[in-house]
């Protein structure tokens, strides 16, 4: 079974460059988009109905922000639409499906760049997922959390961490909060199948800087320490083209 993750940056916009037809070929068992940026009434049939999945959509209040979305062949038990706290529910940043074996997360975190007002939200977001997480683990559930971070974890998720360490998404005490969320119990699963191996998700657009390689890792598949043996690989896409980011994929063993 193959998770997708990606931070598509616009649906409407990555319809137009061969994201259907990349669906069509790759076929992911599920597909959890990031930053879809529509409405509900905005959103095309064939996004919505794409031949063998199901599709999810979570929408921001605010038009054409934030919004995340879930393709998948399986039909999950039940689908939530956040975590029950209005101000981070609001954005359309979190879906959950619940199947048999886990509980999967698809989340857009915020970016914290644009003042501290967000930064402040940012952190407060990623503390409140964490208390949801942990209290679903506690009661032996396996998570996946998958999704566009915002923050890259170490100066090897990174080209220039220096120029950057003063920067939100690689602020000191998100760097920390990385660190909690694995003492917590859960696994970076890129980093624990290639610990040293240099990849990157996310490129800026400007300074041609996909096509020098100075990007970020900054979209993962976690997962609860209790599935440590039910995965099998985990894949940074980066010749999939159509966003500023590209597809990471989380391989289950069955």
């Amino acid at each position: 079974m193959k998770i997708h993750s990606w931070n598509i940056n616009g649906l409407r916009a990555i319809a137009k460059k061969g994201f259907l037809e990349w669906i069509d070929k790759e076929q992911p068992d599920v597909l959890c988009i990031q930053e879809t940026k529509i409405q509900e009434n905005q959103i095309e049939d064939k996004l919505r109905n794409i031949e063998g999945y199901k599709s999810y959509f979570s929408c921001a209040e605010r038009k054409g922000y934030s919004g995340v979305a879930v393709y998948t062949k399986e039909e999950p038990i039940s689908v939530s639409y956040g975590i029950g706290i209005e101000r981070f529910d609001s954005e359309g940043r979190i879906l959950i499906c619940e199947y048999p074996r886990f509980i999967l997360f698809n989340i857009y975190f915020p970016n914290g760049q644009k003042d501290d007002e967000r930064l402040n939200y940012k952190m407060e977001f990623y503390d409140a997922l964490l208390e949801y997480c942990n209290k679903l683990k506690d009661e032996n559930k396996k998570l996946i959390i998958c999704g566009d971070y915002n923050t890259a974890h170490t100066e090897i998720d990174l080209k220039n961490p220096k120029s950057n360490e003063k920067r939100s998404g690689f602020l000191p005490m998100e760097r920390e909060w990385m660190d909690k969320f694995i003492a917590n119990g859960y696994i970076d699963t890129f980093r624990y199948f290639y610990p040293e191996e240099i990849k990157y998700s996310w490129w800026s657009y400007r300074f041609n800087a996909r096509k020098n390689n100075a990007g970020w890792r900054i979209d993962y598949h976690f997962v609860s320490d209790s599935m440590k043996d039910d995965i099998k690989d985990a894949e940074i896409l980066n010749d999939v083209m159509g966003s500023d980011h590209c597809p990471v994929v989380l391989q289950l063993n069955k």
